[in-house]
């Protein structure tokens, strides 16, 4: 059966783990079809994985399998989970990964904000699980290897058709991350963090289009102490560093034929503020 399965990690390019997870998966379904969306997630940053995914899972077609395997918790108590949304299933960690898919389709209040458990109500639309039978798993499990041992044969089998109810028990919540949302500052600015930095050095960050685009006056960024003033719409406009809306919806700071993260030294998390120069 000639199903897609997407792999996110944060296993690298330079060790064996991501091909034995995809040997795995070919093993039980030869006809699956292998993409995979990253796997230079930074060491176990579930934030940074949840938000790559959230930029690809949308374009694949309806039905792709999308495993996902940034689990700094393997081998512990944490659940293993499927969750089937109208289009998708996703295989994962219940730690925060599935975080803007759940939000997506379950928006609710933040968990920051109220003080309740980081946890979220499923939407009549998704239907989650727990995985817990073990007839689908490889045997035997490594505690330190879930990817392999059982989310990577958990994905071929649902690419087979195996409905998820079948791998374990229902659950009609999961564990989510508070949203990256930025904060306005007393004077009216907006503070934000980095979110990912691409392969071209490009800092996105967690400002979003409906975040800028009501702001009048020239926008100004700072960031690792650099002012960059106005809003470009490409990569190839101006000179030095440029600020964008990016084709996921976000804010982002480039370097004109460069990189932004080597030129600023920057990285993930770090702050990035937005004010109006008004009049500008």
């Amino acid at each position: 059966m000639s199903a897609v399965v997407t792999l996110t990690t944060d296993f690298g390019l330079t060790d064996a783990y991501v091909a034995a997870m995809k040997g795995v998966i070919l093993g039980i379904n030869p006809g699956a079809r292998l993409v995979d969306i990253c796997h230079t997630v930074k060491s176990r940053n579930i934030a940074q994985a949840a938000f790559v995914l959230s930029t690809a899972y949308r374009f694949f077609p309806e039905g792709t399998i999308h495993l996902v395997v940034i689990d700094p918790g393997v081998g512990s108590e944490r659940r293993s989970v499927i969750l089937k949304t109208s289009s998708a299933c996703f295989v994962a960690p219940d730690n925060g990964v599935l975080s803007y898919i759940v939000e997506q389709s379950s928006p609710g209040p933040d968990p920051a904000e109220t003080g309740s458990l980081p946890e979220r109500q499923l939407g009549p639309e998704m239907e989650a699980i727990d995985i817990t039978r073990p007839q689908f798993w490889r045997s035997p499990v490594s505690p330190t290897f879930h990817g392999r041992d059982i989310f990577a044969p958990v994905a071929a089998h649902l690419s087979l058709g195996q409905p998820p109810c079948d791998f374990g028990e229902p659950i009609t919540s999961l564990k989510t991350l508070a949203p990256a949302r930025p904060r306005r500052k007393p004077d009216g600015s907006l503070v934000g963090n980095i979110l990912h930095i691409d392969t071209f050095g490009n800092l996105i960050t967690s400002i979003r289009c409906q975040d800028v685009l009501p702001i009048t006056g020239t926008l100004v960024t700072e960031v690792g102490g650099r002012i960059i003033s106005g809003l470009v719409n490409t990569y190839a406009e101006g000179e030095g560093l440029l600020t964008l809306l990016g084709s996921n919806g976000y804010l982002e700071v480039s370097l004109r034929d460069g990189s932004a993260r080597d030129f600023l030294g920057a990285g993930i998390g770090d702050e990035v503020t937005v004010q109006s120069l008004a009049g500008g």
